[in-house]
């Protein structure tokens, strides 16, 4: 379904209040949880969303997945006027309130939830994964499409080959092969899961495609809830 949606109470509206939040949500990220097994019975979420900035609106869309058949179980999607203005790393600000009204309207809980962005691997340290794991306390990975601004050794040439994405000397995520010679993805730990469950997740996610299936299909529902919304 497709729902327009309401701002969060008091959601923040200027960059300092944006960066007080993130200061005040990241100390509450769990990362010593290994979170939900890999290959054993779970709905899996992709969630994405997509813009048109000429009618100043966002679309969300939540696809839930059997994690075992990658069939879709459930699917929602929220539209709404954009709610924050555009500043590097502070982006979760303009998507979590679709996102959050669109995993509210899933017919299902998933255990998992996918994010097309990052969680750990964010200049702050919590990125839309981590941010949206916090508020919901649902285990949330982030698998991007490009590695923002840290450095990483490219992978291995396999499937599931991977390197570590760097910081300086701190490991905020891996560089990840989910298709052989095809370029990699990009896991961080959002909430509530280990890396390295993080990269067997998206692994059994990705059995064709370099991106999770989660992301696909969330990715086109957007697109589509976009260009029927307002």
């Amino acid at each position: 379904m497709s729902d327009a949606y309401d701002l969060p109470p008091d959601w923040p509206t200027t960059e300092t209040e944006a960066r007080a939040v993130q200061d005040e949500l990241r100390g509450r990220v769990v990362l010593d949880e290994m979170g939900p097994p890999p290959g054993g019975p779970l709905v899996v979420a992709g969630v994405d969303v997509a813009y048109d900035d000429g009618r100043d609106l966002v679309a969300a869309a939540a696809v839930a997945l059997d994690a075992l058949t990658l069939e879709v179980v459930g699917e929602a999607t929220a539209t709404g006027r954009v709610s924050f203005p555009y500043v590097p790393g502070l982006l979760a600000f303009r998507e979590i309130p679709a996102v959050l009204a669109a995993l509210d309207h899933l017919p299902v809980t998933p255990g998992l939830v996918v994010c097309d962005g990052y969680g750990l691997a964010h200049p702050r340290r919590f990125g839309l994964a981590s941010h949206l794991g916090v508020l919901t306390g649902l285990p949330t990975i982030g698998v991007a499409k490009n590695p923002f601004t840290f450095r990483h050794e490219p992978p291995g040439p396999h499937r599931g080959d991977a390197s570590p994405l760097l910081d300086g000397e701190e490991e905020v995520g891996r560089a990840l092969r989910t298709q052989q010679g095809v370029k990699p993805v990009f896991v961080s730990v959002g909430h509530r899961v280990s890396l390295d469950h993080a990269c067997a997740h998206t692994l059994r996610l990705s059995p064709r495609y370099r991106i999770p299936e989660t992301t696909r299909a969330a990715d086109s529902l957007c697109r589509r809830a976009l260009l029927a919304g307002g």
